[in-house]
């Protein structure tokens, strides 16, 4: 069994979920899904409890309506961001559900090597001496198979807010990369990409912040472990005790962050997952 049943879809994870974007033409459409008051609905690869021919885009109103829609937006969040043929978990075994994550996960963590690399050409092209200091000692640990501290991280904001790693700059190979790591397909023309992980990056920093509010204390575990996923992290070998240290650990990185600076919210899926707990492969 695999992720879907035409080739095309397996080459391109996210080839089915193309008609969320507004980049692409796709009509605005907003449905709350049922969810549990006062909780964060799980990813609906994990969870599946939604109508699989349903198509979702975020709708404009989403950054206002924040503080007053946290659990809908969270999980009209969910199924937006992650391929919808991935819902097939239907069928899955619980080996099959294990499995099919680690072999998602194995494929995105291909790119991190490369999104590393460019991180450390763009150390010469960085105009203070401080900030190509810390870029340069952030990938010499993440190389040697060091998690860093959030501080660490947090330091390095400026560096993703302005040339040569501000959302803006990122050459052509950087977003392929990169959405590959977001298990998006970087089989499209560089400004399409752009447009595209600017508003993947920018649901993901909006949703932070709606679940920084709600509390990670509120989530079930599974809840957790789907949040982790979508991030970057591959939860399924992880205990949850240690999902949710993850988790608070991104959430803090993430809500700290203006809005110039979500580059490093993108890289980020990269940073703070490489080397979590022995995770690297």
């Amino acid at each position: 069994m695999g992720f879907g049943c035409h080739p095309w879809t397996r080459c391109h994870p996210e080839a089915a979920t193309w008609s969320f974007w507004p980049c692409l033409g796709s009509p605005s459409v907003f449905k709350t899904s049922s969810f549990s008051k006062g909780r964060y609905e799980g990813l609906d690869f994990l969870r599946g409890d939604q109508d699989k021919n349903d198509s979702w885009e975020i709708p404009s109103f989403l950054e206002s309506s924040l503080s007053s829609l946290l659990c809908p937006v969270c999980s009209l969040h969910e199924r937006y961001l992650f391929p919808r043929q991935l819902l097939i978990k239907h069928f899955w075994t619980p080996k099959q559900h294990i499995d099919f994550l680690d072999i998602y996960d194995a494929a995105r963590k291909q790119s991190h090597p490369e999104i590393i690399s460019y991180l450390e050409r763009a150390i010469p092209l960085t105009s203070d001496t401080g900030l190509r200091w810390h870029l340069t000692d952030l990938c010499t640990k993440i190389q040697n198979g060091v998690h860093p501290a959030v501080h660490e991280i947090l330091a390095l904001r400026e560096c993703f807010g302005n040339p040569p790693l501000g959302m803006n700059q990122l050459q052509a190979l950087q977003m392929k990369a990169l959405s590959r790591a977001m298990l998006l397909t970087p089989y499209l023309p560089p400004p399409l990409l752009r447009h595209r992980l600017k508003v993947h990056t920018t649901v993901i920093h909006q949703l932070d912040r709606a679940l920084a509010k709600l509390g990670i204390g509120q989530l079930t575990d599974q809840e957790v472990k789907s949040a982790c996923y979508l991030r970057g992290l591959n939860s399924t070998h992880i205990a949850e005790d240690r999902c949710r240290t993850w988790l608070g650990e991104w959430l803090q990185i993430s809500c700290s962050l203006k809005e110039a600076e979500l580059s490093l919210v993108l890289h980020n899926v990269v940073l703070l997952s490489t080397n979590y707990l022995g995770t690297r492969r």
